[in-house]
């Protein structure tokens, strides 16, 4: 993991204030928010949180805008660290969740605004079972909140992830029920499960992250809910700046592909390879319509380079034994997904 050195920048603004004003046996869970140049969201966001029992914990990468320091001013009870560069989705969080202490940790945007309850909502499946890794919350379109943002997330044997109900009417996703991963966007973690799988991968930066982490937490035994009950809005695209970027759709691509070598063993790759060539053919038909056909093809090549680094190959998760079954349940959902894709 990324660390920056405590120079006299991270000093000023890393305020570890949390006097642990309600009982501290109700603060099961901190929120980490990673901030990235987020003035025109991060006020909405905290004041959002103002009444949920957690610990709030702002992980600034070095942005330029004043948005860390307005953080520092006007929310005294949040928690700051700011960070002297850039490191990513990956690298704030994991700062973050070396910084937290509590039984569970909860990933919040920064272009959320989480709806009264967010947080007890997230808590309740996973204190009822140990074998629960993470839960995500209902994202609701902030311009369009009759609309899902995102409803869990799933992955399929074409390489794709894509999120449940992006888009569609919200009546639709209001039941529970298991998913391949929770997106990092608004979600919470257990913290014990963590220190067995591993947090983010840096490697990634930003982008199929939590797919990553999901992937590892479902080869390992765990489960992965949606928890609808646990409502935020979400602008979306706030950092990056919109849906199709070249920065998101490059940085996506490598991912993709890092994200397959490094979860599949030698012969599920080989399994799903026709599938895979597939959809990597039809995302670089999609995105030469879009204007970004060379910016995928050099992010694809870029997955392979860092497929083959010795960073690639030393975080690939080892094949175990005593794991058949759960790549034999997860190989029949990326068959599964393909059909949910089209329906979701």
């Amino acid at each position: 993991m990324g660390q920056d050195k405590k120079t006299g920048t991270e000093n000023k603004y890393r305020k570890l204030n949390h006097q642990g004003t309600e009982d501290d046996a109700a603060v099961r869970s901190t929120i980490i928010i990673p901030n990235y140049n987020g003035r025109d969201y991060i006020e909405n966001c905290l004041k959002s949180l103002e009444k949920e029992p957690a610990r709030i914990l702002v992980v600034d990468n070095g942005s330029t805008d004043g948005s860390r320091e307005l953080v520092a001013e006007k929310f005294p009870k949040a928690e700051l660290i700011a960070l002297e560069h850039n490191q990513g989705f990956c690298g704030a969080v994991n700062r973050g969740i070396a910084e937290s202490k509590t039984a569970y940790v909860i990933l919040l945007n920064n272009d959320t605004v989480a709806r009264r309850g967010f947080v007890r909502a997230l808590e309740a499946p996973l204190q009822q079972d140990e074998k629960i890794f993470s839960g995500a919350a209902q994202m609701i379109n902030m311009r369009k909140p009759q609309l899902i943002d995102d409803a869990g997330d799933y992955y399929c044997a074409l390489g794709w992830a894509f999120a449940a109900g992006k888009d569609k009417g919200r009546e639709a996703y209001q039941k529970g029920r298991d998913i391949f991963a929770a997106c990092g966007g608004a979600c919470i973690y257990r913290r014990k499960t963590l220190s067995k799988i591993g947090v983010l991968d840096e490697n990634h930066f930003a982008y199929l992250e939590d797919i990553d982490l999901g992937y590892r937490a479902r080869i390992a035994g765990y489960r992965n809910l949606y928890i609808p009950e646990a409502e935020v809005y979400h602008a979306g695209s706030a950092s990056s700046g919109s849906r199709y970027n070249a920065f998101k759709v490059n940085l996506a691509a490598r991912n993709s592909v890092y994200l397959v070598y490094k979860n599949m063993p030698f012969l599920q790759i080989l399994l799903n390879l026709p599938f895979l060539l597939m959809g990597y053919f039809i995302k670089t038909l999609f995105f030469i319509r879009k204007g970004f056909g060379s910016v995928y093809l050099r992010g694809i090549l870029k997955g392979m380079r860092l497929c083959v680094s010795a960073q690639g190959r030393q975080n690939r998760v080892r094949f175990k034994l005593h794991n058949l079954p759960a790549y034999v349940r997860i190989q029949w959902e990326l068959w599964r997904n393909i059909c949910y894709r089209l329906c979701f």
